[in-house]
């Protein structure tokens, strides 16, 4: 028998540790049912030979709860008094006063597009924030006002990302361009004054960066007439940045800083793959075991799909189509700091780089089935389109073709395979329990993600905001 390599030799010794972990409570009598001790087994050498042992290892996400082991900036240590602060800010619709119109004043919040019922996302193809009514069941059912100029609404220009499990990736937004650090490093040039892309001269992370600058872009950058008319919240940020002098601690980067803190805590921990990482083997049924599998086996997946968010935090080009109407950007307020061409080149848009056309950022894949758009333009409205999109290796968008990524190739999967793998992304990678971030009230007291009256009305509030 030839001696085994290193890999074999840490998945041999990993799968007899498993054993001793799994075998009492899988199969107490060691012969009735060994049918999932096998599948844990097959999905944890399946893993291993995919990610290797440090890759599997890095699938985990900490506790929500232990501060000091989630990744953070280390210009913005988290501190449960800035987290409590961004939580509350982040749903607070009273920061939403620099509406274009008297309607919209203190009707949206980050919540309007990155809500809990959508798994932080908008549940809407494009995210609407000032301008926007409505909330529906699951955030589906906003739309554009009836009072507003259509250019004057705020608008996502790509199908808006989920703002959970965001702390493992160091620059944000489908092209990257917020984050001075990791990939943005030596990107300097294009950081044009004047744009919110500019706020990386601040030197934060992604999550950071784009939370400063999304205050002024949203329309919710915090000023005297906000503490005010809700000084309650004057106490909150000192406790949350008693090192900051008193000339500093009440601003727009100290709101975006505390808002960033809680998006970092901001994760699905408690979905079955998470839990079945920990060691609670029964928490995947055996068909998301399966899809597990198929994601890291056969359909090859894990290559761009790993880390604890699932997402490696690159750039590929897939020949995914755009918005539809993502011209419109040219002819209204341009809140990205790029024209509607550039932010269709993705991140060679930001970059300028030839390499760079065309390619998106991964997209984390945790909580899938809390909205039906998919791909950057939210093009994609079933998650098996998008497996089978991925399965044919073929570009939907022509000028993309010539750069599309070495990992886009034609897999072939069997109706058994891409059933299970539908499962393991829609059920196996799904935390029911996201509502655990949300807050009981904001201080305003208005209702909350948004506080028109017809989201009032279709959230259940007693007063319209």
């Amino acid at each position: 028998m030839s001696p085994m390599t290193a890999p074999q030799f840490i998945t041999t010794a990993l799968l007899a540790l498993l054993a001793v972990a799994i075998l009492p409570a899988c199969n107490p009598s060691n012969a009735v049912n060994p049918e999932p001790v096998d599948k844990d087994f097959q999905l944890l050498a399946t893993i291993i030979d995919a990610l290797g042992q440090q890759g599997y290892a890095n699938l985990h996400m900490p506790d929500p709860h232990d501060l000091a082991s989630i990744p953070q900036d280390a210009q913005n240590p988290l501190t449960s008094a800035k987290v409590n602060l961004g939580r509350m800010l982040f749903h607070e619709t009273a920061l939403g006063m620099d509406a274009e119109d008297e309607s919209g004043i203190g009707t949206f919040s980050c919540a309007s597009c990155h809500h809990a019922a959508a798994g932080f996302q908008a549940g809407v193809q494009q995210g609407l924030g000032d301008g926007g009514v409505g909330f529906g069941v699951r955030g589906e059912g906003r739309v554009i006002s009836p009072e507003y100029d259509p250019t004057a609404i705020d608008r996502q220009p790509m199908r808006t990302p989920t703002a959970m499990n965001g702390a493992f990736t160091p620059v944000v937004l489908w092209n990257g361009q917020f984050g001075a650090n990791g990939p943005n490093a030596g990107t300097e040039a294009n950081w044009a004054e004047g744009t919110p892309i500019a706020v990386n001269y601040l030197g934060y992370d992604g999550l950071e960066t784009q939370a400063i600058a999304g205050l002024t872009v949203h329309r919710m950058a915090p000023d005297a007439e906000f503490f005010d008319h809700l000084p309650g919240y004057i106490p909150m940020f000192d406790a949350a940045f008693p090192d900051f002098p008193e000339s500093e601690r009440y601003t727009v980067e100290t709101a975006g800083l505390a808002i960033a803190a809680y998006e970092r805590t901001i994760m699905a921990s408690e979905s079955p793959f998470q839990q079945w990482l920990r060691g609670e083997h029964t928490a995947m049924t055996n068909q998301q075991k399966d899809g597990a599998m198929v994601f890291f086996g056969a359909a090859n997946c894990g290559t761009c799909h790993n880390g604890p968010g699932l997402t490696d935090g690159g750039f590929h080009a897939l020949g995914m189509p755009d918005m539809p109407g993502i011209e419109v950007l040219d002819a209204s307020e341009n809140t990205y700091g790029l024209s509607g061409s550039d932010l269709a080149l993705g991140r060679g848009g930001f970059t300028g780089q030839e390499g760079d056309k065309h390619a998106f950022k991964t997209p984390q894949l945790y909580n899938l089935k809390d909205s039906k758009f998919y791909g950057h333009g939210g093009t994609f409205y079933n998650l098996n389109d998008v497996i089978r999109y991925k399965m044919t290796g073929q570009a939907a968008k022509p000028e993309a073709e010539s750069f599309l990524s070495d990992d886009f190739q034609p897999v072939e999967l069997t109706e058994q395979q891409e059933r299970d793998l539908y499962y393991f992304l829609t059920d196996g990678l799904y935390d029911a329990s996201l509502h655990r971030y949300i807050p009981n009230d904001v201080l305003s007291g208005n209702c909350f993600p948004n506080s028109d009256p017809q989201s009032s009305i279709d959230l259940g509030c007693s007063e319209p905001g």
